[in-house]
């Protein structure tokens, strides 16, 4: 068991770290550390991703001159490209995640006061609460 624990510690290690993340975004009541939550798990896709993309001992995905001229068109000589690929694209979409994550946040705090979910959700009911007894007087004023 321990060999093959070590044998595959990149993945043991996306593993723990996608725990950690999933751990952090269910119990935090503060927004930020849901986010760093939530970005501890992106970082455990990846590093799964670019875990399971790698093949030793073969070469980048780019052609290599054969000894006798023309190219080594042999697949089992690369390393796939798809892996990296979808570690670069998920790069990029949980950075803009992660920015519209924190903008919202943002505004939630200047609007509320607070980065506590369970507060913020207390005041936004209250607030909800207010708004409809002054459309129900304001029903009532016309009514009469």
């Amino acid at each position: 068991m321990l060999e093959k624990l070590l044998l595959n510690h990149y993945e043991a290690a996306a593993v723990i770290l996608s725990g950690i993340g999933l751990t952090n975004l269910l119990l935090q009541r503060n927004l930020i550390k849901k986010i760093i939550g939530l970005n501890i798990m992106d970082t455990a896709v990846y590093l799964f991703l670019a875990a399971k993309g790698y093949v030793e001992g073969r070469a980048a995905p780019i052609l290599i001159q054969a000894e006798g001229g023309g190219w080594v068109t042999n697949p089992d000589v690369y390393v796939n490209p798809v892996p990296a690929g979808l570690v670069l694209t998920g790069i990029v979409v949980s950075v803009s995640v992660t920015a519209f994550a924190l903008a919202l946040t943002l505004r939630l705090y200047e609007h509320y006061g607070t980065l506590n979910i369970d507060e913020a959700l207390m005041k936004m009911t209250e607030q909800q609460e207010d708004i409809e007894a002054k459309i129900s007087q304001a029903e009532e004023d016309v009514l009469a």
